[in-house]
């Protein structure tokens, strides 16, 4: 398959996981699900699932707040596994591409949210004023179809430039500078991690966290057997509730009496 071919495939992968104002919140713009997709049409579908993971943990923490933008995931899950696959590079490889690839996609996004999106914007409400249905599905399409372009040409135009680019310099680099940079890299996915637990733990969760952390940890149960655990637990909580919340009723009736 020739580079040409491949960064058009890397770039429809772009176009469609960005296209969650048509397809609702899908997920498909996750690291997980673009890197493997990348490496499936690589050849390497085991590359991309694993590098794939970790992308998925360092962008864990990430969301939208307000104003607030995060890193761009999509262009980190395509490029990040793709470039590192192209080159015969590791899982550290492609994290150490997706952050700064992340960061600059998400200079190009600002880009046009602030000088093109507006156009769309202004658009619809003269629509909507003029009670034209048709004018504004186009203006709403319209906008979200001109960012998934952006990312489509950032992804072919990253991957065709940075394809003998990253090669190059991975062959430049000492080897002591390399091992350094996996320690690195196994502390992004951490970083997110905690992150993610920043956002999550509070007095009314903390210890159920602390306690898959203890069976995992020293009782060695695995994960599939944590989440298990952790369904029935949930299910005898909502039922004690349920069978409380009628008894907690009458009460309240007998008192007004």
């Amino acid at each position: 398959m020739s580079n040409l071919t491949t960064a058009i495939l890397l770039g429809l992968i772009a176009f469609i996981a960005q296209s969650e104002f048509a397809l609702g919140t899908s997920l498909l713009s996750r690291p997980i699900v673009t890197a493997s997709l990348a490496g499936l049409v690589l050849g390497d579908l085991k590359a991309g699932v694993i590098m794939g993971a970790s992308l998925e943990l360092a962008f864990m923490g990430m969301f939208s707040v307000g104003a607030s933008i995060p890193p761009d995931p999509v262009s980190a899950g395509i490029l990040g596994a793709g470039l590192a696959i192209q080159a015969g590079a590791g899982t550290e490889t492609a994290l150490l591409l997706g952050m700064p690839i992340a960061t600059l996609t998400l200079l190009l996004e600002n880009v046009y949210l602030i000088f093109v999106l507006p156009l769309f914007v202004r658009g619809a409400d003269k629509a909507a004023a003029d009670g034209n249905i048709r004018k504004l599905e186009l203006n709403h399409f319209g906008a979200g179809i001109g960012l998934s372009l952006l990312k489509t040409l950032v992804v072919m135009v990253g991957f065709l430039v940075g394809n003998q680019t990253v090669s190059r310099l991975l062959e430049m680099i000492p080897e002591f500078v390399q091992h350094g940079l996996e320690v690195a890299a196994g502390i992004i996915p951490a970083l997110g991690f905690a992150m993610l637990a920043e956002l999550l733990l509070n007095k009314k969760v903390a210890h159920f966290f602390f306690l898959g952390f203890f069976l995992i940890g020293y009782l060695e149960i695995p994960v599939t057997g944590i989440a298990i655990f952790g369904l029935i637990l949930v299910i005898i909580i909502l039922s004690v509730k349920k069978t409380q919340t009628p008894a907690t009723e009458g009460v309240s009736d007998d008192e007004d009496f």
